[in-house]
């Protein structure tokens, strides 16, 4: 699969990997080639660089171009939520995962995370480093949403 050849609903489920990033020229070709090669099936790929200065963008829109599927430029840095929205916006797949450029998160583990989703065993997942890697479910968000039929509005007023 190339940025000319992105994953259709026809293939089955597509995770929609969205990658924030923001000066991470030293990190962000070892996680693409990650992202690309960790199990999961159908993959689309949306990096959203954030006013990058050390390289990155040129990186994104040459070598690194190949491994990504929808590259949004932001022209100044406008934060990590502001990255966000883009990538939202363009994701077309069933399941969106959020990928931090930095190597935080392991993207090998990001199938194992969606699992129950495809499941029919949650509507929704949350990652933590901070509470171990075997899934659990926490009595707080235990209640399913309801599909929306209109854009979710930030905050600030703007649609995701």
């Amino acid at each position: 699969m190339t940025a000319d050849d992105p994953p259709s609903a026809a293939d089955g489920a597509i995770s929609i990997i969205v990658i924030p990033c923001y000066n991470e020229l030293a990190t962000i070709g070892q996680l693409l080639r990650a992202v690309r090669t960790a199990p999961g099936g159908n993959k689309e790929v949306i990096v959203i660089d954030d006013g990058s200065t050390d390289g990155t963008r040129e990186a994104l829109k040459s070598a690194l171009y190949p491994l990504v599927d929808n590259l949004i430029l932001h022209e100044v840095n406008r934060g990590k939520s502001a990255a966000l929205r883009p990538g939202f916006a363009a994701a077309t797949g069933d399941i969106v995962i959020i990928q931090d450029a930095d190597l935080e998160y392991e993207p090998n583990e990001s199938a194992a995370l969606v699992a129950p989703i495809p499941a029919n065993r949650a509507d929704v997942v949350f990652g933590s480093r901070f509470m171990g890697s075997k899934p659990h479910r926490s009595g707080m968000l235990s209640q399913s949403v309801p599909a929306r039929d209109h854009p979710m509005r930030s905050v600030d007023g703007e649609f995701i």
